[in-house]
């Protein structure tokens, strides 16, 4: 297993993100290369919890302008995490 630190970058701590930690799902930049079972595995390590779905999307980046230079911001990854039930990740 690779370094769960390096797997997971950071929460996303978005609107979306807030209203489906009601369904006990949590939302996650994570490393582009990793697959689902690497998710889980991390999460589960990191966090002490039960990981029963990890569902992931490639999310594109943005065209952006700085004066009079246009550039694109990279890809990255997202993962949408459901734990098991009773099961709930403290995010301060």
């Amino acid at each position: 297993m690779q370094n769960p630190f390096r797997i997971i970058k950071y929460v996303l701590r978005t609107e979306k993100g807030t209203t489906l930690e009601k369904e006990n799902k949590y939302v996650f930049c994570v490393d582009k290369s990793a697959n689902k079972v690497q998710i889980k595995e991390a999460i589960e390590y990191v966090y002490r919890v039960k990981v029963d779905e990890v569902n992931t999307s490639i999310m594109p980046g943005k065209m952006r302008r700085i004066r009079y230079k246009a550039g694109k911001t990279s890809d990255w990854k997202k993962a949408i995490v459901t734990l098991g039930k009773g099961q709930k990740i403290n995010i301060a």
